[in-house]
């Protein structure tokens, strides 16, 4: 139970992928490579901003490897919830707080030591996409700041 209640010195919050417009169409950008050693929770948040393509999309590919160099899909079963859950969708009409200026979230329960997350949008600009990593359950407490 502690952990609820001292949530501040039991997680890490860092940031893979700076708010920015959205990478090549079809390619995206890929965060930063986050080492989880230490940690046994993982959870990614992806931050839309602005959108003003209303019919583009952004779809986000979460990523693991027990080394840097081979990062590979992660399986659904080492994920909490789908990545379609963390995308954004289409949308003919954008409403603030659900298609754009929202945070989703997904989560990581697999084993490997290393996490990344790719966006890869339908456009090359009007997608404003950041993505930071959250870590719980550290091995040593309490977490630096």
């Amino acid at each position: 139970m502690t952990i609820y209640r001292d949530l501040h010195n039991n997680v890490d919050v860092e940031r893979i992928l700076s708010p920015i417009s959205a990478g090549t169409t079809g390619t995206g950008r890929t965060g930063k490579i986050f080492d989880r050693a230490g940690f046994r929770a993982v959870e990614i948040l992806v931050s839309y901003g602005t959108v003003t393509a209303t019919n583009a999309t952004v779809t986000i590919v979460v990523k693991e490897g027990d080394v840097t160099g081979t990062m590979t899909s992660v399986a659904d079963a080492d994920l909490l919830g789908l990545e379609s859950y963390a995308s954004l969708g289409a949308a003919a009409t954008r409403t603030s707080g659900v298609s754009k200026n929202v945070t989703k979230r997904i989560g990581y329960a697999g084993m490997k030591r290393y996490v990344t997350v790719t966006e890869v949008p339908t456009v090359s600009a009007g997608i404003i996409v950041g993505i930071d990593v959250v870590v719980a359950g550290p091995r040593q407490m309490p977490v630096a700041t």
